[in-house]
């Protein structure tokens, strides 16, 4: 039985993980958190932190027969990866046959500061639902899709904070289409929400923030949503040539990084051009895990083409916006609609469809 190991238990890892326990491959899934969550709906924990049970699900509880490491990666090689396990001082190296690489990403805060609060880490978010609850005056860094939509839940539930949205660029999800970027703005402004645009959060003074304009922003509670980077440290004593200038790992067309054709990428650690959607994700492990079947069975292998895709965007429970190129739809319909996704995909793993 071949042996496949899996770096990171997110949309794509964890997917595949499913897809070839059932094919007969002898799978090792490596996570530093012990469960799989869904991503998207993490920003709801820090004003309803019981929705952290609705999307999450341990690994062993969807997986029948794989083996669940928590631990961080630490090296690879062509044939082992060494893992340092989590909250001992032990290491173990593990053998494979194939390797499938799903580390995802992490925000990187220039500012270290107690109360600045890592937006993407479901259990800081938990635990800052308190220091919402006390805070008057907060700040959000970053005016992307996440900054936009951590603003919205916050000031849908809780009318009475003064909030206060810091982003570098002339407008709110820059990528986004005029349609969608001009509904968010309006949709936060009307409820109060500042919006500084054109500036940079550099430094903290007390209890004010500063820009690198100057301006000063007092606040109780600060949220980090922009300077997303890979979990790439493992690929650097073996693998540093593979890396591009964004830390992320070259693949080729199938998905194999580039002169190793046992090992696979997935996820927004790939330096494929295109938004780190969960949708992406998925697809990139499905036709990874597949392309490892083929792969050792000797059929031909799928190529990865990366497509605009619909997205859901979320402004707060009832709200929200979907996009697709130049077509915007916003309203009730999309803030049901990530609801209605998010419960099909946690049915997935639940249930194990």
């Amino acid at each position: 039985m071949k042996k496949v190991v899996i770096i990171g238990g997110g949309f794509s890892g964890a997917l595949a993980a499913q897809k070839l326990e059932r094919e007969n491959f002898s799978v090792t899934l490596i996570d530093t958190k012990d469960y799989f969550e869904f991503t998207p709906g993490i920003l709801r924990t820090i004003v309803e932190p019981e929705h952290a049970k609705r999307i999450e699900v341990l690994h062993r509880n969807y997986l029948d027969r794989a083996k669940v490491i928590i631990g961080e990666v630490i090296d690879i090689s062509d044939k082992n990866v060494l893992v340092k396990i989590m909250g001992k001082k032990k290491h173990v190296s593990v053998k494979f046959n194939y390797l499938f690489i799903s580390s995802g990403s992490r925000y990187n805060s220039p500012i270290k500061e107690k109360n600045l609060v890592i937006s993407s880490r479901t259990s800081m978010l938990k635990k800052s639902y308190e220091k919402v609850l006390g805070a008057k005056n907060i700040l959000i860094i970053g005016g992307g899709i996440v900054g936009t939509e951590l603003a919205a839940e916050i000031i849908t539930h809780y009318k009475n904070k003064k909030l206060t949205m810091v982003h570098s660029k002339p407008y709110l999800m820059e990528r986004q289409n005029d349609k969608a970027r001009k509904y968010a703005e309006n949709f936060l402004k009307e409820r109060g929400v500042k919006i500084i645009f054109n500036e940079r959060t550099v430094k903290r003074d007390g209890k004010n923030y500063i820009t690198d304009k100057g301006t000063k922003i007092r606040t109780d509670l600060a949220f980090l949503c922009t300077g997303i980077e890979p979990n790439f440290e493992f690929m650097k004593r073996n693998f540093p040539h593979l890396l591009n200038e964004k830390n992320q790992v070259k693949v080729n067309s199938f998905l194999q990084i580039e002169g190793q054709e046992n090992i696979f990428a997935a996820g927004d650690i790939t330096a494929i051009p295109e938004e780190k959607l969960a949708q992406n994700a998925e697809k990139q492990g499905r036709i990874a895990a597949g392309n490892i079947i083929n792969l050792e069975n000797g059929g031909n292998l799928k190529e990865y083409k990366s497509n605009p895709r619909i997205m859901v965007i979320s402004l707060g429970k009832w709200d929200g916006i979907i996009t697709y190129r130049n077509i915007a739809l916003t309203g009730i319909i999309p803030g049901i609609l990530k609801t209605l996704i998010e419960w099909r995909t946690m049915l997935r793993y639940k249930f194990k469809f």
